[in-house]
């Protein structure tokens, strides 16, 4: 990395705009950076710091970098650093704007702009600067890959801080290691380490879990076993957990199997005593239900023999029942005769009752004669009920005349009043109709001028969205033409490195006494060795198809920007320069003239339509004037006629009518009479015919009750029974019978008989003797199964256990594996002697390498008395891996560096300074860092020593480097000539260049 030019505005002390050449004062390899203090020699190598990261080192960055803006700056310039650089073989230039609180350009106050960044790099071919980023992070993640190195590491190793490895010689093994795991990025070894703990604590934790689920079920055990189980007395996590709660359960089963066999036993022997209680019970139960048979059936004996003289009477009673059954069917007969003539009787002389007086006495015959003269003289009255009918008819008809000419007139006047107005509505119908076609014109001549201005706003619209699409395309051809030019070098670089190297790759080849493929010879006694930097030909070729691919991508991209390009063309010749939103409100303002000469258009279909239907109304409201005018003539004809027939009908039906109302009435009062008449006559004659019958049914009567055996027919009706009387009666005699039969049935049993010669049985004692036996049972039933119980349970709880345990076996065999290399790790183990941690141990291996770097320029500034060395002792308690000692050539001691004077410190903090940025150096892989700066320190040399010094880093020039010195040791003014001077003042600071 080669630094060639610094440009400042309003960046910490400098107010204005300051210019650093870095390619003059390189020149001379070796410059001097002064400048009193407080002038703003650090914010020179902060600016380079801000333009390569986008922030500064240490405290000085705060509030998202507001507070780098310069105090002197004139309010309307913008804080600004860019760098140009040569870094990887390329020449990029860095600018960056940090975030500016500006005043508003409209009213008070003061508005923040966002931070701004750019990343250009020059094109020889081109002779031009070309784009490549404005991202913060894309920029930030180039330079970071380009430099190999973090912002920490490259003010470490670049800004070399003096002061800082003053403090590293001085320090202890941590604040050393912290300084070193920042350089060196040894985070991942902590985090290995970090990782390995939680590993462990997380496995720690598995393994307690699972010995905590061991210990679970072995109280479950021991509660199954009813605490006769006795449980290892280890905690979750100790060794020998998983064997002691086997053991206890193996020792649990046994003991349950052994008590589930005495429990079975003991079930064996209750079953035998409850089966002989069980018989003896039911041998009692049987012995007494005899013997209370017995007793029943000589109680039920008693009863019969008291209830004897009911029984007869019984028995009589349904004798006289039997014979009275020969009498019922007279009993009917007469029954049904009597309701009859009954019914016949009150019917007679309800029809009797609505007859008038006259006919009291009248007999059937005569109620029928007069009932034929009314029918006679109803018969006369027909022509004259129709007379009276058309009368009626005569009344309607003039009615309707009436309304129809009430109809008639007025639709005459509705007709007369709709066309008085007619000529008005035919004249402003057809105005409307020439309205609505002149709209129709207009729409036609509108939607011509509409549909080309549509294709221009179209075309102009894809004429903007094709400019974004070209701009688009431009700055995609150019990304895709850098990865392409990218992709060249490094298969260019591959392939260099694997031309370089073809020697080793062909040597892989050789064999012993067969010829070389290069120069013949049979014999190779020195075959050239790959590199671990070797390419071979796969790497090569990959790099190659990348190339290629980026080639065509970036040719595919060219090819898009040509397709867009000649689109944009077209459409911009077809929309031509005018703006999109002009040509939008042409087209908004002709859609809105051609939809209102629609609308209006619209109504001459209607108009038209309305103007057709009001003359065809008008065509039949004078048909219908005419039409009435000829109704009401023809009505006046008809009235006439109708008034004579109904003076003609009136004449006769008032000769009809007589004293009645009407004829109908007249007709009304004849029928009612025939009709009384006739009814009366008919139940005269029901009466006569249900007498003759009652008579004929008393004589059948008398008749069969004699010959049943009967004084009277009453006596034969009182003997008779109703079905339910007759259903009870025979229910009893049947009871007593059968009661009588099962009664002599037991007395004659033979066992029942023996039963009740024997003592008298006691089921009760018998009762308690078995329900005594059926709880010893269930006693010793319930002690069987709680012990299978117990047995199966500790066979599932020993089985999961064993389950578990085996489980767990390869999770314990894990911690251990892990929680031995975590202790490792972290330097707690006992393997580990020195207590020294992972970490430790890789900043040692690093320190080491500088050590030795930095002894290489230490014994030169020293002449040669200064070696420093890595020592890897521990520090009484403490962890050993980061000692830094100095060997004394003088006294050939080796001390502490912390022992070294102020002088001494200098040269050898300086001489670890340089020999760590050759390490970070080789560690960023191997990036050339041509300018380097040196902050203060020279001060405390005497002036042999710093004549060492300075040939030492004037020796730097050898390999092409350029060493800054920021220093207010006057003497070196006069040594260095090359200056980068400071100058502070009211207005801020500036630098004065001067050269040889």
């Amino acid at each position: 990395m080669r630094l060639h030019r610094l440009d400042i505005t309003a960046f910490g002390p400098f107010g204005g705009s300051q210019t650093v050449d870095f390619d003059e004062l390189s020149s001379a390899g070796l410059f001097l950076l002064h400048g009193p203090t407080g002038a703003g020699k650090t914010s020179v190598l902060d600016a380079v710091c801000y333009a390569l990261y986008g922030s500064v080192p240490g405290v000085r960055q705060s509030g998202q970098g507001l507070t780098l803006r310069s105090d002197h700056a004139a309010p309307a310039t913008r804080t600004e650093v860019r760098l140009e650089l040569t870094v990887a073989g390329r020449r990029l230039e860095l600018t960056r704007q940090p975030p500016w609180e500006r005043p508003k350009k409209r009213g008070t106050g003061s508005t923040l702009d966002k931070a701004q960044s750019w990343l250009r790099e020059y094109d020889a071919t081109a002779g031009d600067w070309k784009d490549l980023s404005r991202s913060h992070q894309e920029i930030g993640e180039e330079i970071t890959q380009l430099l190999g190195m973090s912002r920490e590491q490259f003010c470490q190793v670049v800004l070399l801080p003096q002061g800082e490895f003053a403090r590293f010689l001085r320090s202890d093994a941590e604040a050393r290691g912290k300084l070193l795991g920042r350089l060196f990025d040894t985070h991942r070894f902590a985090e290995v380490e970090k990782r390995l703990a939680e590993r462990r604590r997380a496995t720690e934790a598995q393994v307690r879990q699972g010995d905590a689920e061991l210990l679970a079920d072995a109280h479950r055990m021991q509660q199954a076993a009813g605490n006769a189980m006795e449980l290892p007395d280890l905690a979750p996590g100790e060794p020998g957990l998983a064997a002691e709660v086997l053991g206890a359960a193996a020792v649990a089963r046994s003991t349950a199997r052994e008590q589930l066999t005495i429990a079975h036993s003991r079930l064996t022997a209750a079953e035998s005593a409850r089966a002989a209680a069980d018989r003896n019970l039911a041998d009692v139960r049987e012995l007494a239900r005899l013997q209370q048979r017995f007793a029943q059936a000589r109680e039920r004996a008693a009863l019969l023999e008291e209830r004897a003289d009911g029984y007869r009477q019984a028995q009589a009673r349904m004798e006289r029942a039997r014979k009275a059954e020969a009498v019922a069917p007279a009993l009917e007969l007469r029954e049904a005769a009597e309701g009859e003539h009954r019914d016949a009787a009150r019917a007679e002389a309800r029809a009797r009752d609505l007859l008038p007086e006259t006919f009291a006495g009248a007999g059937a015959a005569g109620l029928a004669a007069a009932a034929r003269r009314a029918a006679e003289e109803l018969g006369g009255l027909e022509s004259a009920r129709r007379a009276e009918q058309r009368l009626t008819e005569l009344g309607v008809e003039r009615a309707e005349l009436d309304r129809q000419e009430r109809a008639d007139e007025d639709v005459r006047q509705e007709a007369e009043a709709w066309l008085a107005g007619w000529d008005t509505n035919r004249a402003e119908l057809r105005t409307r109709i020439e309205s609505a076609q002149e709209a129709a014109n207009r729409a036609e001549q509108l939607a011509v001028r509409r549909e080309p201005a549509e294709r221009r706003l179209r075309a102009a619209r894809q004429r903007d969205q094709f400019a974004s699409d070209t701009e688009d395309a431009q700055r995609q051809v150019l990304a895709r033409a850098e990865r392409a030019v990218e992709a060249r070098a490094h298969w260019l670089d591959l392939k260099e490195q694997r031309l370089n190297g073809i020697a080793a790759e062909l040597a892989a080849h050789l064999t012993d006494g067969e010829p070389c493929a290069v120069c013949g010879a049979s014999e190779h006694p020195a075959p050239a060795r790959k590199s671990a930097e070797h390419v071979d030909r796969a790497a090569e070729e990959q790099a190659l198809t990348a190339h290629q691919r980026a080639e065509e991508q970036r040719t595919e991209a060219e090819r898009r920007l040509g397709v867009v390009r000649e689109a944009l063309a077209a459409a911009t010749a077809e929309a031509g320069d005018a703006p999109t939103d002009q040509l939008a409100g042409e087209v908004a303002e002709l859609e809105r003239l051609y939809e209102q000469a629609r609308r209006d258009a619209s109504w001459l279909h209607p108009a038209t339509e309305e103007l057709r239907r009001a003359e065809q109304e008008h065509d039949r409201r004078t048909g219908i004037q005419q039409q009435a005018a000829l109704r009401a003539a023809s009505r006046t004809a008809l009235r006439d006629t109708l008034d004579r027939e109904r003076a003609l009908l009136e004449e006769e039906l008032a000769q009809t009518r007589g004293t009645a109302d009407s004829v109908a009435v007249r007709a009304a009062q004849l029928e009612r009479r025939a009709a009384l008449l006739t009814d009366a006559a008919d139940t005269a004659r029901v009466a006569e015919d249900t007498a003759q019958r009652l008579k004929d049914a008393d004589a059948r009567l008398a008749d069969a009750a004699f010959r049943a055996g009967f004084e009277t027919p009453q006596a034969a009706a009182d003997a008779l029974l109703d079905d339910s009387a007759h259903r009870e009666l025979q229910r009893r005699l049947d009871a007593w019978q059968s009661e009588e039969a099962a009664v002599r049935s037991v007395l004659a049993e033979t066992d029942t008989a023996a039963a009740a010669q024997q003592p008298p049985a006691d089921p009760d004692a018998a009762e308690l003797a078995a329900s005594a036996a059926e709880r010893r049972t269930r006693d010793a039933a319930s002690a069987r199964d709680a012990a299978a119980r117990r047995c199966t349970e500790l066979d599932r709880l020993s089985a999961r256990s064993a389950a578990g345990a085996r489980q767990l076996a390869p999770l314990r065999e894990e911690y251990d594996r892990v929680a031995r290399l975590a202790a490792l790790a972290a330097g707690t183990s006992a393997d580990n002697e020195r207590r020294m941690r992972l970490e430790s141990y890789v900043l040692a291996a690093r320190l080491e390498q500088v050590a030795a770097a930095a002894t290489v320029r230490l014994q030169r500034m020293s002449s040669g008395r200064y070696t420093l060395v890595h020592s890897d002792d521990r520090a009484g308690r403490g962890r050993s891996g980061l000692g830094l000692h100095v060997v004394d050539a003088w006294t050939g001691r080796e001390r502490d560096t912390a022992t070294l004077s102020g002088g001494e410190t200098f040269f050898a903090s300086l001489a670890l300074a340089l020999g760590l940025a050759d390490v970070v150096t080789d560690e960023a892989g191997g990036v050339r860092l041509d300018t380097l700066f040196i902050d203060e320190g020279f001060g405390s040399l005497d002036e042999q020593t710093l004549d060492e010094v300075l040939d030492v880093l004037d020796s730097l020039r050898e390999r092409d480097r350029s060493v800054g010195i920021v220093s207010h040791v006057a003497d070196l003014r006069r040594r260095i000539h090359t200056q980068l001077e400071v100058v502070k003042g009211r207005a801020g600071s500036a630098v004065r260049q001067r050269g040889q």
